[in-house]
């Protein structure tokens, strides 16, 4: 797959595709197959998908805060292995607030572990490019999380905002 990327809302059937790439990052939280079905069929007004020759290989999932709707929580980003280092994940980004920012949309939230560099920077530019400020606090303390098996790293909230397409 080396075309050019084409950036478009998801449609229902680009659900599989979008848990495939988020399971083969090996970086996010998996949500179910059905989660990702039910996502592209209800969120698709503010998610983005880039394919390449037809093929999803990089998505932003995001939802409008229903207690704040000038505000857009970006879920999850994720880039195939094949395409990364492209610039993509910023593209996403930048296309979808481009989308979002004239229906009303103000802020940027995202929530990142400490440790999570590449999300960090991801975010840091996009504030920059965007002319808009940054800021982060704790969101989630290590101890909100269940106590499992597996241990959940604290959840920083990075807020940017206010956006202009100016």
């Amino acid at each position: 797959m080396s075309g050019k990327h084409l950036i478009e809302s998801p449609t229902k059937v680009d659900g599989a595709a979008l848990w495939r790439i988020a399971r083969d990052s090996q970086k996010l939280d998996l949500n179910s197959p059905y989660a990702y079905l039910l996502w592209c069929r209800d969120f698709a007004d503010s998610t983005v998908v880039a394919k390449v020759d037809g093929q999803p290989v990089g998505f932003v999932i995001a939802y409008r805060r229903p207690a704040a709707p000038d505000t857009a929580l970006v879920w999850q980003v994720a880039v195939d292995v094949s395409q990364r280092g492209r610039g993509l994940a910023g593209a996403l980004l930048d296309e979808l607030f481009a989308r979002l920012v004239p229906r009303g949309v103000a802020y940027l939230e995202t929530t990142i572990t400490p440790d999570n560099k590449a999300s960090i920077n991801l975010f840091t530019s996009f504030a920059r490019r965007w002319h808009a400020e940054l800021a982060s606090s704790t969101l989630f303390a290590r101890s909100d999380f269940p106590d499992d098996e597996v241990l959940h790293e604290q959840e920083d909230l990075y807020r940017i905002g206010p956006l202009s397409l100016a």
